[in-house]
């Protein structure tokens, strides 16, 4: 993979020198993240850990731009978790453009949702699970993707050749499960293992003052079942199963004034369990708080999963608080702070997210963890040696 993104950055820059048409964009940083505790496994690094990455972006359209190819490799270093030390493509795509309808064909990465603290209907993309726990970061996905649009919505259907596997800290790594997860003894219900063809499609309209979207889902589950087994070496290991699903779900925002209420809700169905899951809340924005310029958002969502304490979600019952605080000064100064309470196992995570520019082209950024989880029971309790601070430099390009 690694040789393949160098190949095709070289490949890129040649074709900006030799046609200024192609447009390069990007970012590149340093992170540093500083933990509070010394590790909770045997092999873990200790309390500091630094790693860079860089996320160039090459754009080249044509036929008045009704037609485009859009090229974003990642790559990140790691000082102590090799498992992190990766790359990817995280977009490649050819696009073209005509009225009402649009076709993508390559690698590309497709967001579903609207919810804050948990994204339940966001299915397409796999998640990059060593960039971070909370989800955000996600794995290209090669796809055909065309979109139709009309009065009555929009209709996006998807071809999905090729499944990618989630990624995961490895033993030297923090942030992970007591057992080490062996991604190279993954298995599939699908004979065709990770060869399977996906299928989706949304519909998506906005209705007045609600925003709706509808969406099925049949092909390779991208949660992970992780079954406990042993690796080449006799030592023991979590192992990933990738069932076959089929998933039916809607997500809904309403903005009523300063309200913006929030659902997420989806049907999963598969060999070993059906059930129902969603998460919703509301964010209610304080405008000019003390006469300033400064906004103030207050959030409250819940999550529930039918499957209680079987889920393998973090959010199987839980509340969440959370305030956004968005300067709106030049420099684009923010501060989001949530808090998520577990009613089953009572335990709760904190995070606070702070980020400004810093001149032009510099952005700065903190993100503060904590973690609770005394029950072994509780997913959360593999974290509990975990808090850290995570302080981090970008430079756009």
């Amino acid at each position: 993979m690694k040789k393949r993104l160098l190949l095709s950055l070289l490949l890129c820059s040649s074709i900006a020198y030799a046609d200024n048409e192609v447009q390069i964009s990007g970012k590149s940083g340093l992170e540093l993240r500083l933990f509070t505790h010394s590790p909770g496994y045997a092999q873990q690094y200790s309390t500091s850990n630094l790693s860079g990455f860089i996320e160039p972006q090459f754009y080249y359209a044509w036929n008045d731009d009704t037609d485009y190819l859009k090229f974003i490799p990642y790559l990140r270093w790691d000082q102590h978790d090799q498992e992190r030390t990766h790359g990817d493509i995280r977009q490649l795509t050819w696009s073209h453009i005509a009225d009402g309808w649009e076709l993508h064909s390559g690698i590309s990465k497709v967001f579903w949702g609207v919810t804050e603290f948990q994204h339940l209907v966001d299915t397409i993309n796999q998640s990059d699970g060593v960039e971070d726990i909370d989800g955000e970061d996600k794995l290209g996905q090669p796809m055909i993707h065309l979109s139709i649009a009309r009065e009555w919505g929009i209709l996006d259907l998807y071809a999905l050749p090729g499944f990618r596997e989630r990624t995961f800290p490895g033993v030297d790594g923090r942030l992970r499960t007591g057992l080490v997860v062996a991604t190279e003894q993954a298995s599939y219900e699908s004979g065709a293992g990770d060869k399977h063809v996906d299928f989706a499609a949304r519909w998506s309209r906005t209705l007045g003052d609600f925003d709706l979207g509808l969406h099925y889902f049949r092909g390779t589950n991208r949660d992970p079942l992780l079954q406990a087994g042993l690796n080449s070496l006799g030592t023991p290991v979590l192992i990933p199963h990738y069932e076959q699903i089929n998933q039916i779900g809607m997500d809904l925002q309403a903005t009523l004034d300063d309200w913006l209420w929030k659902l997420e809700t989806r049907w999963r169905d598969s060999r070993n369990d059906t059930f129902w899951a969603l998460q919703g809340g509301f964010e209610y924005t304080l405008y000019g708080i003390a006469e300033s310029n400064a906004d103030l958002g207050l959030l409250v969502e819940y999550g529930w999963d039918e499957r209680g304490k079987r889920s393998t979600s973090l959010a199987q019952n839980d509340l969440f608080f959370g305030s956004r605080i968005a300067l709106n000064d030049v420099d684009s100064t923010e501060l989001l702070a949530g808090i998520g309470y577990d009613l089953d196992y009572h335990s709760y995570s904190l995070q606070i997210e702070a980020s400004t520019r810093i001149g032009e082209g510099w952005k700065a950024s903190m993100d503060l963890r904590l973690f609770t989880g005394k029950n072994v029971n509780d997913p959360l309790s593999a974290l509990r040696k975990d808090d850290h601070l995570q302080l981090t430099l970008e430079r756009y390009f």
